[in-house]
């Protein structure tokens, strides 16, 4: 992103890219479909300001993703306990429910695995450092790395429309999962 300091006018210029953008992917359903031009007139905002916080369309879906990865990382979701993993799963399916037709159109496009592979990474550094004293297998790291990968494929086979559970169903069954692994 171009803009280096967030002050609270460029925070609102950027939300109201981001808002129209959402507007615009939900109405044509395929991020290669929309325009700046589009873009800048659905957010009331000139081509130049457009220019000022982004480089393109795809940044702008990049950013999405920033948000849900900052949530994961962020300090007030520090892990010490299993209660605190479990909390965490609810956490990471509310932030894709919030978004979730943003969502549903960003995991449609092959990009996606590059962004779920992140999510993964920081999901498994978090789980291991809560386990890693407390579990004595040996393949704790293979456990969560099977863990987050059928949780994170159940996700994008939801947002792709090829899962026919909510993501309440799959919220409960991943706290299914995660006992029957590390219980």
């Amino acid at each position: 992103m171009k803009v280096q300091c967030l002050n609270s006018s460029s925070i609102k210029t950027r939300n109201r890219i981001k808002k129209a953008f959402a507007e615009l992917i939900n109405e044509r359903k395929q991020l290669d479909k929309i325009t700046v031009t589009e873009l800048v007139k659905k957010a009331d905002i000139t081509r130049s300001t457009f220019y000022t916080h982004y480089d393109d369309i795809y940044e702008v879906a990049h950013d999405y993703q920033l948000q849900t990865i900052e949530l994961l990382c962020s300090d007030d979701l520090k892990l010490h306990s299993k209660e605190d993993i479990e909390n965490y799963f609810v956490n990471i399916i509310q932030c894709l429910k919030d978004n979730e037709e943003t969502y549903k159109l960003l995991l449609s496009a092959n990009e996606s695995l590059l962004f779920l592979e992140k999510l993964k990474n920081i999901a498994n550094k978090k789980i291991y450092e809560v386990l890693k004293d407390n579990y004595t297998n040996k393949y704790l790291e293979l456990d969560i790395s099977f863990l987050m990968n059928g949780i994170l494929m159940e996700i994008l086979k939801y947002f792709r429309n090829e899962s026919c559970y909510s993501l309440d169903e799959l919220l409960i069954n991943i706290k299914k999962w995660f006992q029957k692994i590390f219980d």
